[in-house]
């Protein structure tokens, strides 16, 4: 066996198989920060992001969490932020921590009952446009009760079975096979298998964008939404109502983009399945028929009963969204007699990396707030005329979320409105419109890049993308025309649309005034503000 020197020996397990360069160039971002932050911790902070946001960027070579975290790492020990503020940040969202625990843990767990759905649609309908509209609006209705990183779970595990057992098949089932080696596909059958791949990438696409477009609708539906709806004070019915003048309009266009997108066959749509692969999952799906017993039936129809409780859980507000999956979870496996901690622990594979780097993208979200970077641009904004803060809060969130991350951007933005409102800068009811702007930006034209929307960065790192040859640029590309329609009528939606609609909703009693809903907030504000400002000043004379 050769022997390798130490030094070699680390450059090989630094960052395990990511590129050389990549490797080199997070030791000189590790070597330059602290040069940086001796100099400006502003400036240091504003590298840090750039380079978090390209870190993202590199998912397909390196999963983010690991030069991500580096870089956490290191601009904690170099005092860009304090990590007291860091759990604090990472407390105050525990809901959304627990949502991406426990309810993508819980979907696992009733994925039977959505596999056998999504199956029967696969084999019953025939129009690729009908398929494509189809999984569109499911991503988008399931998001809106479930969330998007939950639905899209549930779209890729789909996929993924049945790429996996398409490939088996064409490769001869030969034992040597690898789903990511086509060494073995048949001749006959490779033109298929990239047909397949492209099918594959846009009924994923359609169904990644209908979970931007359910994920706008509900509080639930993207994990800033719980993050924007906490601040606000709204449970699901009023966030749901609250933000309907800009998510329907929204909503109605985005299927209209999908229809046309699958009849002009542009942007890499419009593609259909193979016969070979439709022949096969005709086969697949009248065995597993003929292969139930009582006891798979049953589990199904428990499982459609937790995926019911689960909805109505949701809607009237019983618990926090992460005890209910929680309780999906408990439900799911006494009824179906899953009863082994190994088959248990199964469940939270795919989540808790995803937890992890949500956990460092708070790291990053301190050292915004403690660095204060995006002061000075929401002051700008809040110092623009009244009548001009939503499109320009709508189009800031909506630039930055595309480049970095939405989540850390609204958690940010709503902090810094909420801030304003405590201290008298802007009225209660404006702050609901700000609130809605920031979701709304934060939800539409994140769909631009996949670091963008915290459901397309699942689909980029997920095992399946590089399988179908869904890459960064691609998902790009192929989001474009979304990104241009769901953009403007978002923009349209905030601007004119919501105050006009908000005010008609206050006056027929279905909702309450900002002004009066958070008067007490205000209130409080203002008297510990004068209780500090008292003591401030007896101190002075005191000495």
């Amino acid at each position: 066996m050769p022997t390798i020197t130490y030094t070699k020996a680390f450059a090989l397990n630094f960052m395990g198989t990511a590129p050389v360069w990549y490797k080199l160039f997070i030791l000189a971002c590790l070597v330059i920060n602290p040069i940086l932050a001796f100099i400006s911790p502003v400036l240091a902070g504003w590298v840090l992001v750039g380079e978090f946001i390209f870190t993202l960027a590199m998912a397909l070579n390196c999963y983010p969490l690991i030069p991500g975290g580096f870089l956490a790492i290191e601009a904690a020990f170099i005092g860009l932020c304090d990590m007291e503020h860091v759990r604090h940040e990472i407390g105050a969202n525990l809901e959304v921590i627990l949502l991406l625990m426990f309810m993508v843990a819980g979907i696992h767990f009733v994925r039977d009952v959505l596999l056998f759905i999504f199956t029967k649609l696969l084999v019953k309908v025939r129009s690729h446009t009908s398929l494509a509209l189809i999984f569109c609006f499911l991503g988008a209705f399931l998001s809106a009760f479930l969330d998007a990183l939950t639905v899209l779970a549930v779209v890729i595990t789909i996929c993924m079975g049945v790429y996996r057992y398409y490939h088996d098949l064409i490769s001869g089932n030969n034992p040597a096979a690898r789903v990511n080696n086509d060494d073995y596909v048949q001749d006959e059958f490779k033109g298929d298998l990239e047909q397949f791949r492209a099918f594959l990438r846009s009924i994923l696409m359609h169904a990644a964008v209908g979970t931007a477009l359910g994920g706008v609708c509900t509080i639930v539906g993207e994990p800033q939404n719980i993050i924007i709806g906490n601040i606000a004070g709204w449970n699901f019915v009023e966030f749901a109502v609250r933000v309907s003048p800009v998510s329907i309009p929204v909503v109605l266009c985005g299927f209209l983009t999908c229809f046309l997108l699958e009849k002009t066959k542009l942007f890499g749509f419009g593609k259909t399945m193979p016969e070979s692969v439709h022949k096969m999952l005709v086969e697949q799906d009248k065995t597993t028929m003929e292969n139930l017993t009582k006891r798979d039936k049953l589990r199904l129809i428990i499982q459609a009963i937790c995926c019911v409780w689960l909805v109505i859980g949701l809607a009237l507000h019983l618990a926090a969204v992460g005890l209910i999956g929680l309780s999906i979870i408990i439900l799911a496996t006494g009824f179906c007699g899953v009863t082994s901690e190994e088959e248990i622990g199964k469940s939270f594979t795919e989540s808790l990396p995803f937890c992890a780097l949500l956990c460092v993208f708070f790291t990053v979200v301190t050292v915004i707030a403690e660095q204060q970077l995006f002061t000075p641009l929401i002051e700008w904004v809040l110092a623009a005329p009244i009548d001009q803060q939503l499109p320009i809060f709508y189009i800031a969130n909506g630039v930055l979320s595309s480049v970095s991350d939405n989540v850390f951007v609204a958690t940010i933005y709503i902090q810094e409105v909420y801030k304003a409102m405590l201290n008298g800068v802007i009225t209660g009811a404006h702050f609901d419109h700000l609130a809605i702007a920031i979701n709304a930006g934060t939800n539409l034209p994140s769909v631009a890049t996949p670091n963008g929307q915290a459901a397309f960065l699942f689909l980029l790192t997920s095992a399946l993308s590089p399988l179908i040859r869904l890459n960064y640029l691609k998902m790009m590309f192929m989001a474009l025309p979304y990104t241009i329609v769901l953009t403007i009528v978002g923009l349209l939606g905030t601007w004119f649309i919501l105050p006009e609609m908000t005010q008609m909703m206050i006056e027929s009693g279905i909702i309450e005034s900002g002004n009066i809903t958070h008067a007490d907030e205000v209130g409080s504000a203002l008297k510990q503000a004068g209780a500090a400002a008292a003591e401030a000043a007896t101190q002075a004379v005191g000495h």
